[in-house]
This record gives structure tokens, C-alpha cells and sequence, in this order.
């Protein structure tokens, strides 16, 4: 028998995700197309699951690496694909032309990259600002030479311009509307289309939509903010990833006795044990404190003790019909994802992305029922 870990991939909740989104991006007063962000092997849900998922429904598909590019134009969609970091030789702008892929931009030197390379055909980018973020894209001091270099040499090697930026602060306090006002500075005479919202202000922000939107995590039934109130269902998004496993074994410990390495939990009473198949080699994060959320059996209770490489474990004490073989949901379907992670001190992409290669998959769902 297999070790009883797994981690199931329900397709219907993704593309129904995509639909929450596209209903998202409509509903702005200034309706638009909307990328399915698939970057990270689609937030370690898989790249080709999510394109099996999407294949149908996506206006377009968004990541970083050519590889992965080509590898969903060899799975059949012809939808446009954006390289959220760009390119990164000569040799990714000749596979830009061939598979027809839409690269950002962020440096002088890829414009000029795209003038030298004589392209068989005119590409289409992504000019990406630095509004804030200050990790890619143009400086508003840069802005006069990129607007020269575009005017002067580049522009007839391009297809179309869009302008693109990203928010550092939709899901907090601070919002939106500082980058915003840089973005008009630096755009001001600039009729082109724009993408800008990314999850956070796709769900919070509506004004920002327009052109493009570039949800990421909503698509994998996450929710961007760390507000009770704001969590996923808020938004009517379902899980697309469940980490199941079972109890191997149970142990009954006395009040003063100490579980797991460092003995960092001590039982104030009698206190049923149970072991989980399931440890940091998983992706489970090994930070997680004792008290993080756990169903057993269908009813919550909480980690105890410190997560090892194999196994973490957990308090049986008030369900007396869970043993061994009981199923446990370490987060996903009846325990959502952003709920474990808080606890952990983490995000839910981290979760999702950490998910091991030795934990198996199980697919769920046709989009077709989404």
C-alpha cells in the first residue's frame, strides 16, 4: 500500500476561480480581459492541470519561464501567453516570435535587444513601471529615454504596447492609490492599453481594472488578504488544492509528558495522540506552532509538538471515534488554506508552492461543470 498522503487537484474549482474573476473584471466600470496567472507550475497546482482546467474559458495565460510557454503551446492553446519577467537572452526573443509569446519589459536594453534581433515578425510587449514595487520595471526618471528609444528606433519592430505595472500594497492598509498617481505621472500623453489589477485589486479595488487583469492566487481559491472577513468563500472562491492523509498510530500520553522533538507541547491531561503521515518533506511547513487548524475525521481540532521531515501530530483527545486510518485534511476542502498559513506564519502560496513531488496527485472535477 502507498503511504496514505495525497494531495487532490479539483479542476472544476479552478476554472469556476477564473469565472469569479471574469465576473470580477466585467463588473468594473471599465470591463476586461483577464489573464490566468499560471507562473510557479500554477501555485504548485500543476501548469498542465491548470491548463486542462482553463483551456476552454482563459482570454490568456500568464508566467515566467519560455519552457513553460511552449510546453502549453505544445498542449494546444493558442490563447495569448505573457512573460511576466520578460526575456532573458536573444535566444528568448527568437522563441518570443516563434510561439508567438507577449514578453514584458523593464530594462533599455531589451528594447534595444528587440531592434538588433531582426524577428521574423512584430512582437507584441508589456512596458513594465516601476511605481513603487521597486523590484522590475522603468523608473519615472528613465521614462523620457524609453519613450526616445521607442519613438526613434524600437517602435517598428513592435506590434503593440501595453503598459503595465504592479501593486505592492492592494491587500493592506496603505491600498492603491499612491502607485496609481505615479502611474499617471509617468503615463501622462500615453494613449495605450494598460494591466494593472492583480488579485487584491481585482477583488477590492474595481476602479483599477481596465485593459487586463492578472489574478493569481484567487484562481487556485486562496484569497489575497489576511482579513477574517475577506477570506476566500467571502468571495465565492472553492478550494482547488486538498492535502489529505490518515493516522498511523495513536498514543495515550499522562499529564507532564511531551510530544515530538524539542518537546514543545506537555499534556495538562490525559491526552490521545495521533500521528499523521505527513511532515515537512510533504511541504507541510515545519514552523507550523502547536494549536495550527487540522480536521480529523471530520472535526477540527490542532497540531501538538513540533512538524518533523515524515510525520506531525495532533490532539485526539475530544474526538474519541478518530484512530488509526482516520482520514485528516491538513488544509483545503472543510479547512481553508489562508486559515493553516496564518497559523503558520506564512501565506497560502507558500503552502501551495512548497507541495512536495513525492506526494501524490489526484485530479478532480471536469471545468466543464465549474
Amino acid at each position: 500500500m502507498p503511504r496514505p498522503i495525497q494531495a487532490c487537484i479539483d479542476l472544476a474549482a479552478i476554472a469556476h476561480n477564473y469565472g469569479v474573476a471574469k465576473t470580477r473584471a466585467a463588473l468594473s466600470r471599465n470591463p476586461a480581459k483577464v489573464w490566468a496567472v499560471v507562473k510557479a507550475d500554477a501555485y504548485g497546482h500543476g501548469l498542465l492541470r491548470a491548463a486542462r482546467a482553463l483551456g476552454d474559458v482563459a482570454d490568456g495565460f500568464a508566467l515566467l519561464d519560455v519552457e513553460a510557454a511552449v510546453a502549453l503551446r505544445d498542449a494546444g492553446l493558442r490563447q495569448p501567453i505573457l512573460l511576466l519577467e520578460g526575456f532573458f537572452d536573444r535566444r528568448d526573443l527568437a522563441a518570443c516570435a516563434e510561439y508567438g509569446l507577449t514578453p514584458a519589459v523593464h530594462r533599455l536594453e531589451q528594447l534595444r535587444m528587440i531592434r538588433e534581433a531582426a524577428l521574423p515578425a512584430r512582437l507584441p510587449i508589456y512596458l513594465k513601471l516601476n511605481t513603487g514595487m521597486n523590484r522590475l520595471g522603468f523608473r519615472r526618471e528613465e521614462i523620457s529615454a524609453v519613450r526616445r528609444e521607442l519613438a526613434e528606433n524600437t517602435a517598428p519592430f513592435l506590434s503593440s504596447i501595453t503598459l503595465m505595472m504592479h501593486f505592492a500594497t492592494a491587500d493592506g492598509e496603505r491600498g492603491v492609490e499612491w502607485q496609481l498617481e505615479r502611474f499617471r505621472q509617468m503615463t501622462t500623453g500615453w494613449d495605450l492599453p494598460v494591466s494593472i489589477a492583480n488579485s487584491a485589486a481585482l477583488l477590492r479595488y474595481p476602479g483599477t481594472v481596465n485593459g487586463w487583469a492578472r489574478p493569481g492566487i484567487v484562481l487556485y481559491g486562496a484569497s489575497p488578504f489576511a482579513d477574517e472577513d475577506k477570506n476566500a468563500a467571502s468571495f465565492g472562491l472553492r478550494p482547488a488544492m486538498t492535502l489529505t492523509s490518515r493516522i498511523l498510530t495513536v498514543q495515550e500520553i499522562a499529564p507532564g509528558e511531551q510530544v515530538g522533538y524539542g518537546g514543545i507541547f506537555k499534556a495538562s491531561r490525559p491526552t490521545r495522540v495521533g500521528v499523521v503521515a505527513c511532515g515537512y518533506a510533504d511541504g507541510y511547513p515545519r514552523h507550523a506552532p502547536n494549536g495550527t487548524p487540522i480536521l480529523v475525521a471530520g472535526t477540527r481540532t490542532a497540531t501538538i509538538g513540533r512538524v518533523s521531515m515524515d510525520m506531525l501530530t495532533c490532539d485526539l483527545t475530544d474526538i474519541p471515534q478518530a484512530g488509526v486510518g482516520s482520514e485528516v485534511v491538513l488544509w483545503g476542502e472543510g479547512l481553508a488554506a489562508d486559515e493553516v498559513a496564518a497559523a503558520a506564519g506564512t501565506i497560502s502560496y507558500e503552502l501551495f508552492c512548497a507541495l512536495a513531488r513525492r506526494v501524490p496527485v489526484v485530479e478532480i472535477g471536469d471545468s466543464s461543470d465549474a
